[in-house]
């Protein structure tokens, strides 16, 4: 069952019950309040009766004192007559509550008749014939005899008054609930549109529509519901379009790493499968052993940073205080013996706060890639200095450049922008992806700067930090 549904079932319910509820307790006080004020006059009236029997029979003779029987049945044929009414009906009865007096449709039984007592007034409701009536009873103690007057007052309008109360209520109330129906029909529908509108924009986005968004159309809580669904929903559309890059990346690292594969292992297997089936001369077969070699050596790399590339995601480094001179010296020895490229270090004295290792394996990527982009005999510089922020490396060739468009693709696995020129050199565009997340992983990010033909500059900055925040 929808909520609008829900919503106006319930407040039809509760409605109804409150209608219910207000008609019984309206309708009924008032007939209580008449049904009192009918039951005071019947009392009044049997004490007028009363007192007008007393002074009746104490203008009778009597020979002996005494109120005879049949004097007792003229003066209360007297007191009928004299008020007349269709509404009242007189009954007396002797000592011994024996019937001396009735008028014609006096139909009440004796059970008052026996209650009575001296000085006491009693009443009842009784229903006779489809009538109500009042039924009071009185002691009238006169002319040395005890007798007992009943009256029977109609109170039959009040009872049927309630009735056409009730039967009106209940037409009222009728009314009152189809109107209410409509009305409150219209007000949940105006109340649940904001959910109506957040249940279609959840049905289009489970339909793969990622950027549609719910409508905002009021400023209370489910106003509030909808903007933050909206805000929700925009996270969401970036987390999927992240995640469908990453499956994008993923895929062409996929695409890129068969690739590259393919090539050194094609020239592997031909030049093995032409040792393995032809007798070759020594010339031949030395060239032969050594492209298998030289590609066998580029798988090895390959696989080598590519474990590294997983390691370094995975890992967790182990940063430490270390002078920058050290890493220079480091770097010297292992580009010492490169005579067709002119090496210029300066660097200023310093410390830094990083994984040694991680931090030299960043240094000798960006060097071998400033070798392979440079000419034989051309100058590459390493320098390193202290900024505001921490410690600057920077290694910077006067090779051929990297296009503008293609300087933030770089850092992606196995993209190259030469790919030929970087194969014929060992390369598989894995160096500086892994330069990438070392660097991430220390706080840092490289910055390039390169024009084609005229060389490239590319650094990053170490900052300086705490011992003690790598140490908690």
């Amino acid at each position: 069952m929808k909520f609008s549904f829900k919503l106006l079932l319930w407040t039809i319910v509760i409605l109804a019950a409150a209608l219910g509820f207000s008609g019984f307790y309206f309708v009924n006080y008032v007939f209580e309040t008449s049904l009192a004020r009918e039951i005071g006059q019947a009392s009044d009236e049997s004490s007028i009766l009363s007192f007008a029997f007393e002074t009746a029979a104490l203008n009778v003779p009597t020979k002996y004192g005494i109120l005879p029987d049949n004097r007792v049945e003229e003066i209360a044929s007297n007191l009928e007559a004299g008020g007349r009414s269709a509404s009242r009906f007189i009954r007396i009865s002797d000592e011994n509550r024996d019937v001396l007096y009735a008028s014609d449709g006096f139909g009440a039984d004796g059970e008052l008749l026996h209650k009575m007592a001296e000085d006491t007034k009693n009443y009842r409701i009784v229903e006779w014939d489809g009538r109500y009536y009042v039924h009071t009873g009185a002691m009238v103690n006169t002319l040395n005899r005890i007798l007992y007057m009943e009256t029977m007052r109609d109170v039959s309008e009040v009872f049927n008054e309630r009735a056409m109360g009730f039967s009106l209520y209940r037409r009222v109330t009728l009314i009152m609930l189809l109107v209410g129906t409509v009305v409150m029909h219209l007000i949940s529908s105006w109340l649940t549109k904001p959910i109506r509108l957040l249940t279609k924009a959840t049905k289009r986005m489970a339909e793969g529509d990622y950027s549609y968004r719910a409508v905002q159309v009021s400023q209370d809580e489910l106003g509030q519901l909808t903007q933050d669904f909206n805000v929700m929903a925009n996270a969401l559309e970036e987390n999927i379009d992240k995640m469908e890059e990453e499956i994008q990346a993923r895929e062409d690292f996929v695409a890129a790493f068969a690739h590259e594969l393919k090539t050194p292992l094609t020239a592997i297997i031909g030049y093995a499968d032409m040792l393995r089936s032809h007798k070759l001369d020594e010339e031949k077969s030395f060239m032969s052993a050594n492209y298998i070699y030289t590609e066998g050596k580029r798988l090895e790399t390959m696989s080598f940073r590519l474990l590294d590339i997983i390691v370094t995601k995975r890992g967790e480094a182990e940063f430490q205080k270390i002078p920058a001179g050290a890493v220079f010296e480091y770097l010297k020895g292992m580009f010492g013996k490169d005579t067709d490229r002119k090496l210029d270090y300066r660097y200023e004295d310093g410390e830094i706060w990083a994984e040694g290792n991680l931090i030299k394996t960043v240094l000798v990527n960006l060097i071998d890639n400033a070798c392979k982009a440079s000419e034989s005999g051309s100058r590459i510089e390493v320098t390193g200095s202290r900024t505001e922020h921490g410690y600057c490396f920077m290694v910077q060739d006067h090779g051929v450049g990297i296009p503008k468009e293609e300087q933030h693709k770089i850092t992606q696995a196995f993209y190259m922008v030469d790919k030929s020129r970087a194969r014929s050199k060992n390369g598989a565009g894995l160096g500086l992806a892994l330069c990438a997340e070392i660097l991430k992983l220390h706080g840092s990010t490289l910055e390039i700067e390169s024009e084609p033909g005229a060389g490239s500059r590319i650094s990053f900055v170490l900052p300086d930090r705490e011992k003690e925040k790598y140490e908690e």
